[in-house]
Order: structure tokens, then sequence, then C-alpha cells
């Protein structure tokens, strides 16, 4: 297979520490808006981009994490500035830890945010009831913007509002089906369990209590896995804790990387 070409991506900011930001099947770069405002107020400069086959992009053939990872770590090659650092949501998490996995000098600390290290986390029943609810409704000839909205929200925690939400929902309106079936089996694919041993930078594994997609007590059990692991429990949230409670959200991580950056 050959690789990737590289991402759509952008570039804010200005700082000798670039934040990777790589996000989930349901999503884009766009729906990092408002982190991104976040951290370059922070003083980090930030590269959000895209996978494959998302947005401008062409669908590939086949799409995997193994693939995917290898595809940042050359964009990393031709945009990192002194420090690099990774944040990976869902589906981007499991990208980040294996950009950290194929090359583990370069990555200074990691964010796993609402991730897993294996599809084999919770049995069968869970698997089968993940692919279905998520790739069903496109074989029955639904758009991702007739359905997808409405079950994200069932991905949160109650109440969940704002302007991040907002954002979110109205950017995955525009996906395309077509890559995300494939980004839906390239996750159902990844069963890398032995990773997250491997990764000696410092890793903040960010979990929502009510997170039924990425459990908590699945990040907890990463999180423990990684020789320098941390891991921080966000109540009463689901799967998107950057957009149900920013502010929590974001001062977990500007804490966890201003400690690892300075050792």
């Amino acid at each position: 297979m050959r690789p990737y070409r590289l991402p759509d991506y952008m570039v804010s900011g200005e700082s000798d520490t670039t934040l990777y930001l790589l996000h989930g099947a349901y999503g884009s770069k766009e729906y990092f808006r408002y982190t991104i405002e976040r951290f370059v107020a922070a003083g980090y400069r930030v590269v959000a981009c895209d996978a494959p086959g998302y947005c401008i992009s062409e669908v590939p053939e086949t799409l995997s994490i193994p693939g995917m990872a290898e595809m940042v770590n050359r964009l990393i090659d031709a945009t990192c500035t002194a420090r690099t650092v990774l944040l990976g949501h869902s589906m981007g998490g499991m990208v980040a830890q294996k950009v950290a996995d194929q090359n583990p000098g370069r990555i200074a600390a990691l964010v796993l945010s609402a991730t897993v290290h294996t599809f084999n986390h919770s049995g069968p029943d869970w698997q089968a009831e993940f692919l279905r609810s998520r790739v069903a409704p496109l074989t029955q000839g639904k758009a991702i913007a007739d359905y997808a909205p409405a079950l994200l929200k069932t991905m949160m925690g109650p109440g969940a509002a704002g302007p991040e939400i907002d954002h979110a929902l109205y950017n995955i309106r525009m996906m395309k089906g077509p890559a995300f079936q494939k980004a839906v089996q390239a996750i159902a694919q990844y069963v890398e369990d032995d990773v997250p041993a491997r990764l000696r930078m410092p890793v903040l594994c960010i979990a929502g209590e009510l997170d039924e997609t990425c459990p908590a007590r699945v990040m907890k059990q990463m999180a423990g896995l990684c020789p320098r692991g941390e891991f921080h429990e966000m109540k009463g949230v689901g799967h998107y804790g950057w957009g149900e409670r920013p502010d929590e959200y974001h001062r977990v991580v500007h804490d966890f990387l201003a400690r690892a950056l300075a050792s």
C-alpha cells in the first residue's frame, strides 16, 4: 500500500513547542477551533490536521491506524519545531499512540483524550453494537448528516451545550460517508494493546465518567500501563470533554503539559 499523502492541515500560533491535534472518527481538524484558540493563547504553536479521506483529502482504498501514524510522522518531519507534543482524541488517540511508538524519541509529551489502546477492550457484544450504531445507517442509505448529530448527543453528558458543541455538530454534518466507514474499519482492526508499555514520555489519559465509547475504567488501565502515565476523570462528562466542559479539560491538559515539558 502506498503511503497516504500529507494531510490537509492548518498552523496557528508561534512557539518552539508545537502541539499536534488529531481528531476522532466523527470530526475533522475544524472541530478543534476553540481548542486551538485556547492553546495558542497559552503560548503553543498548534498544528491541526485531517485524517485521510476527511475534508478535502482523497479517500484512500484502505485506512489503518499504523498508516495514519506514519502519515503524521511525515507531517511532523515537515512542520515541527524544537519540541513536539501530541493530543489525540478518540481515533486520533489511537493514532497518537502509534506515532509515538513508531518514533519514540521525537514526542516530548502525549495527551490521550477519550480513547483506548485496543478495540478488544469490552468484549464482542460491545464491539458489535459499536459497529452497528455507526455503520448500519450508512448501509441503509442515510447520510452522516441525517443521523450523526443525534448519535453524538447521546455520547455526551446531560446538558452538554455551548459554542464548542454547536461547532462540533456543525462540522460533523459535512463528513464524507466512505471515509468514515474506512475509519471505523481501521478502529476495529486496531488491537495493539502492547503499545502503552513502550511509551516512555509523560502521558496523560483524560476520560469522561459517562463515556461508554472509551470508558474511564479502560483509560485508567491504559494510564497504568504507561511507565509515566497519569489519569484524570471528568465527572458527569461523556466522550467530548474538550467541548462539554472546556474550562476543566484545558486546565488539566495545560497543567500536565507544564509539568511534563519542565521535566
